[in-house]
């Protein structure tokens, strides 16, 4: 480990140290338990209500694929070598060629 890899690892162990030190616990007041009875409540109805709502099946839909290729219309055509005379003598050349 290099210098400053090993100074910030230093420094994010004292901090959280501080951190953990300066942060004091506080008495824990139910006060009649009327607001954690409301959020397990609602937590509670919220799971219901959704599973009810969600779709009972893992359904993902239509697979995707390549569909057919495209269609060509016209002369069918290649391309070929032949010997060709250019007025100096025989050359090959490429030439395309159709039905």
């Amino acid at each position: 480990m290099n210098r400053i890899t090993k100074t910030l690892t230093a420094l994010a162990a004292v901090a959280t140290l501080t951190v953990a030190s300066v942060a004091m616990p506080q008495p824990a007041e139910a006060r009649g338990g009327r607001i954690a009875a409301g959020i397990i409540g609602g937590l509670a109805a919220g799971a219901i209500l959704g599973g009810i709502a969600s779709n009972g099946y893992g359904y993902y839909g239509p697979a995707y694929a390549y569909g057919p290729g495209p269609v060509y219309y016209g002369p069918h055509c290649w391309w070929t070598r032949e010997r060709v005379w250019d007025g100096y003598g025989w050359r090959l050349r490429r030439v395309r060629v159709c039905d």
